[in-house]
């Protein structure tokens, strides 16, 4: 059974940084594609960040490239999103998925999601 548990969210000040977690559980890491989404209410889910041995990348969302980094810990399968110079566009509740078959940016593709993570910025 797979099981994923976002943590480290907060509020910071605009060009301040915050650092994600995503602890799995049921999962190996070479075996499915990890990403982080995000969304705000009243809008569409984006995606953030995806990270696949099998797939190439990382992948970065346009608004994110440069800022954020997604990483992968595989001996304690923990997936993380460095997130610097954080803007109050970023504010939104964090999601990281899993699948092993799929990596983009459609979230009704990923067959596992956690509970989320708030992130606040304000300016």
């Amino acid at each position: 059974q797979v099981q994923l548990v976002e943590s480290g969210g907060g509020s910071v000040q605009t060009g301040g940084s915050l650092r994600l977690s995503c602890a799995a559980s049921g999962v190996t890491y070479s075996n499915y594609c990890m990403t982080w989404f995000r969304q705000v209410p009243g809008k569409e889910r984006e995606g953030v960040a995806a990270t696949w041995i099998h797939g190439g990348g990382p992948y970065y969302g346009d608004s994110v490239k440069g800022r954020f980094t997604i990483s992968r810990d595989a001996a304690k399968n923990i997936l993380y999103l460095q997130m610097n110079n954080l803007k109050p566009e970023d504010s939104a509740m964090y999601y990281c998925a899993a699948d092993r078959t799929y990596c983009g940016w459609i979230g009704t593709s990923y067959n596992h999601w956690g509970q989320g993570t708030q992130v606040t910025v304000s300016s």
